[in-house]
């Protein structure tokens, strides 16, 4: 019996080693052993679109062909993408305009065999194969076009005659392929980075080189067991609950060359190496189905939109996880307008009952220290926050951290204005903290001693120190000390939804008389009367009560520098969705101990009474 329990012991730590490593860097010829040598090979195969055909006979399935199939049709009528660099810099709005149009018409050839998209299609790919150069200096262009060609090769691959073929083959490898070399090889640029841009650029050059794999063995061989190796660093981030410190925007593009890359992985070679079993990875919708609130908004922080979040790669993380209730969420959002991708992986999920609960009311995703509150699912008036900790250093970060959102009645109330121009000077430099949007006057949380220089620490953290997600009564508390260490000893935060009231609190420690402005951007029209504000917009209403410090009041400013300081912060500049966005303030002269706080209350909520306690006490 010893000996039995012995082997079996020895097995699973052999099987734990063996999961641990599998992800690790692939020889290369271990890679192309397993290469399915027919095509379609990349995202789906021969026997997946057989399928399709099957399923888009009736129902849901044939509706949403019928859609696609009409946006090939306009397609049918446009000119091929052109070589446009707009800003000077990027190519990007191309390449992404010429992958929409190779999965559209790819997709609708393969499923109705009708060659007008097959020649519609060699139009588009052999006008951008005359490119000079796909932008490898910006390298997401060059990854983008790289998946488009690679899945327009392969999808048609018995549509192309053999010049064709050589044509898109030479694309693929001298514009896309032989540009990632240097990087791969000295390990350097985006194959060494954690963010987006990692995904992305091995998305995009795994899919050209599983599509060639048997053309091309050495390059391809090389490619893809350096690819494997690199995307582990970004996935790794997405440990411990599937949250992405970059913002609900770059979880999109992240995630959906991530699927891209493991998809084709799985279809081509039938197996991701263990990739899809990196921790977190598994629950990453989990993080847009949070972020996105009752109002139709997200939780936009970082350099992202307020616009929904999601796409077609939830329906593979479904598919992939047994995860139905991610498949439900997507397709009630989609339904009207769904992508090719999102019939390729949604099908078989259409038609047919999905039994899944709602997610928990209050969420808080660790390590990226980012958390949900909502009063209720599926209530376009539930009130929802989103509040943050985080880490300043991220990148695409700003210097947001303890600042919300929040929905109440239908409305979006506290706004984050989002990013900036991309193109303004030093955005991703030296100047990023000149930029009011990017900085904490430009969020909604406290500057303390204004002036012109980062007015919270530029490499700071801020942990969640305290979360309940107790029915009717949730709360997180953020220990911003760090942020502010310039002026204060101790900063923290703490939001607590009851009911659908929301209070914030904070909390100051400072060792000298200081100067504490207090911010609530909004887009909402406000009446301010001492201690208590009117907000209105869509004929609803929130009421604001300022409940500490004594002889406080609130004011409005506009969004912008408040400062004097001869070194002015620059303005935004590109348009948000909420028109002529204003900040509701609270302004205190403080010294030693000074608490903060704010009641709002929805008209349609009933009010209850809160305690106010000191946030050691919050229970």
């Amino acid at each position: 019996m010893k000996r039995f329990f012995a082997r079996v012991l020895a097995v699973f730590f052999l099987c734990c080693a063996c999961a641990v490593n599998a992800a690790e860097k692939p020889k290369a010829e271990e890679v192309l052993a397993r290469l399915k040598p027919s095509h379609p090979r990349l995202l789906a195969t021969e026997a997946d679109f057989a399928r399709l055909i099957k399923q888009t006979a009736s129902g849901s399935p044939a509706q949403w062909l019928a859609r696609i199939k009409a946006s090939a049709d306009a397609l049918l009528k446009l000119a091929p993408s052109e070589y446009v660099i707009p800003d000077g810099k990027r190519l990007l709005a191309t390449s992404r305009q010429v992958l929409n149009r190779t999965l559209t018409l790819g997709m609708a050839c393969r499923l109705t065999h009708d060659q007008r998209y097959a020649e519609r299609l060699w139009k588009e790919l052999d006008a951008a194969a005359r490119f000079k150069d796909w932008n490898p200096s910006h390298y997401l262009d060059t990854a983008e076009m790289t998946a488009a060609f690679a899945i327009g090769y392969d999808w048609l691959h018995a549509d192309w005659n053999a010049v064709q073929r050589a044509t898109l083959h030479r694309a693929i490898v001298e514009k896309g392929l032989n540009q990632s070399l240097k990087y791969y090889r000295n390990n350097k640029g985006w194959t060494a980075v954690e963010h987006n841009w990692n995904q992305v650029c091995n998305g995009g050059m795994t899919l050209g080189a599983l599509a060639l794999a048997d053309e091309e063995p050495a390059l391809a061989g090389e490619i893809l067991s350096a690819a494997i190796a690199s995307v582990q660093k970004p996935m790794k981030q997405f440990g411990p609950d599937g949250a992405w410190g970059e913002g609900p925007g770059y979880w999109d593009y992240a995630v959906m060359y991530n699927v891209f890359m493991l998809a084709s992985l799985d279809s081509a070679l039938g197996t991701d190496f263990g990739l899809s079993e990196i921790d977190g990875f598994s629950k990453a919708a989990d993080f847009p189905i949070q972020l996105n609130g009752p109002s139709g908004r997200c939780f936009n922080f970082a350099d992202a939109s307020d616009k929904k979040t999601g796409g077609p790669h939830i329906l593979w993380l479904a598919q992939k996880f047994s995860r139905a209730d991610y498949a439900a969420w997507w397709i009630e959002r989609v339904r009207s307008h769904p992508t090719p991708l999102d019939l390729l992986w949604g099908a078989d999920f259409l038609d047919r009952p999905l039994a899944v609960s709602n997610p928990p009311l209050a969420k808080y995703f660790r390590d990226k220290e980012i958390v949900t509150l909502r009063s209720a699912w599926n209530d376009q008036k539930a009130t929802f926050i989103g509040f943050k900790g985080g880490d300043n250093k991220m990148n695409h970060g700003h210097l947001d951290l303890g600042s919300f959102v929040m929905d109440a009645s239908g409305e979006r109330w506290a706004i984050d204005l989002g990013s900036d121009d991309y193109n303004l000077p030093g955005y991703f430099g030296s100047q990023r903290w000149d930029y009011y949007r990017l900085r904490a006057e430009g969020h909604n949380f406290l500057v303390i001693n204004p002036d012109a220089t980062p007015d919270q620490d530029t490499k700071s953290t801020a942990k969640i120190v305290r979360f309940s997600d107790r029915l009717g009564a949730a709360f997180a508390i953020a220990d911003l000390s760090n942020a502010y260490a310039r002026n204060a000893q101790s900063v923290q935060r703490g939001l607590k939804l009851e009911g659908r009231n929301v209070l914030i609190q904070d909390e100051i420690q400072i060792n000298k008389s200081a100067d504490v402005w207090w911010f609530f951007h909004t887009g909402a029209k406000v009446e301010c009367n001492g201690t208590t504000a009117i907000l209105t917009q869509g004929g609803k209403k929130l009421t604001a009560t300022l409940l500490s410090p004594p002889g406080a009041s609130f004011s409005v400013l506009p969004a912008k520098q408040m400062t004097t300081s001869p070194q002015p912060v620059r303005q935004q500049v590109k348009a948000i969705s909420t028109s002529n966005p204003k900040k509701l303030s609270v302004h205190c002269q403080a010294s030693g101990s000074v608490r903060i706080t704010v009641l709002l209350t929805p008209d349609d909520a009933p009010i209850n009474k809160m305690d106010i306690l000191p946030l050691a006490k919050w229970k």
